[in-house]
């Protein structure tokens, strides 16, 4: 294991798997971040979280992440990363937080692998196209790699990054936090990712669920807009609340942390009472 102290935060590399620690002794809460951002996305979170230990991981293929091996992983096998890493850590009982493209990870994750969980949080839900491994993929999704491919991660992040943001204009301290996280994806992890968003199918998996699942979008999503994350929680068995946050678009953890902190500690209140209960 590799370690690299930034100040509240600490770097690691686990067994190929890179990861943000802000330590605490307080319940554990695992992050999953979207297709063009990284770890230090969860930063601002951390201030509406006092005393709880937040891990955050790089996906396979970003930061210091191996690639997974598969050219055209689907969501289990970032599922099945997932749990190699939290085996490593030695977690037995955690909350799971996963945004956009986390979200179908996180789904994955609590599908095959429920015990330990204690809540599920899915943040601006990625829906995916359902498509099965080597088809053809939608021009949209396609146009994601051509786009890093010629235009290279600085020009392709000054484009993509105002999207993610409600009013960018008035926000261009949350614009250059999410073109920062943006600027460092790179091939073939990105790739890798944009196929298995093409092969998600979020609402069927989440039918599957057992765990306790909360969901949060914001009310001016363009990239994943609100019917989407509506489609996820009305396909839930255990739902626990759906949240739509005004004046927040899809970059949900920067532009809206407090209230995603505030679903995470409903989340963690209601299991305790359950705990209590059973």
């Amino acid at each position: 294991m590799a370690d690299l102290d930034h100040g509240d935060w600490r770097d690691h590399v686990t067994d190929g798997i890179g990861w943000r620690e802000r330590p605490g002794d307080g319940p554990a809460l695992v992050c999953l971040h979207g297709i063009g951002s990284r770890a230090s996305g969860w930063e601002p979170l951390a201030a509406y979280l006092p005393g709880w230990r937040l891990i955050a991981w790089e996906a396979p293929g970003y930061g210091p992440s191996a690639p997974l091996a598969e050219e055209w992983p689907v969501a289990q096998a970032y599922a099945k990363a997932l749990k190699d890493l939290t085996n490593g850590l030695g977690l037995t009982a955690f909350h799971l937080l996963g945004h956009s493209l986390g979200t179908l990870i996180g789904v994955s994750y609590a599908r095959n692998y429920p015990q330990g969980l204690e809540s599920l949080t899915l943040a601006s839900c990625a829906q995916g196209g359902g498509l099965m491994p080597k088809e053809t993929l939608a021009p949209a999704h396609q146009t994601r790699i051509s786009e890093l491919q010629e235009l290279g991660a600085e020009r392709f992040s000054s484009q993509r990054a105002p999207r993610l943001i409600h009013q960018p204009d008035r926000n261009p301290a949350l614009v250059a936090a999410a073109e920062a996280a943006m600027r460092s994806v790179t091939l073939p992890g990105y790739a890798q990712a944009v196929r298995m968003l093409a092969s998600g199918a979020l609402a069927q998996d989440c039918a599957m669920l057992s765990t306790p699942t909360a969901v949060i979008v914001g009310a001016e999503d363009v990239v994943t807009p609100p019917d989407q994350s509506q489609r996820a929680y009305d396909a839930l068995r255990a739902p626990r609340g759906l949240v739509v946050v005004p004046e927040c678009g899809h970059a949900l953890p920067l532009q809206a942390p407090a209230a995603l902190a505030q679903l995470i500690l409903t989340q963690a209140a209601a299991r305790a009472v359950q705990g209590v209960s059973s």
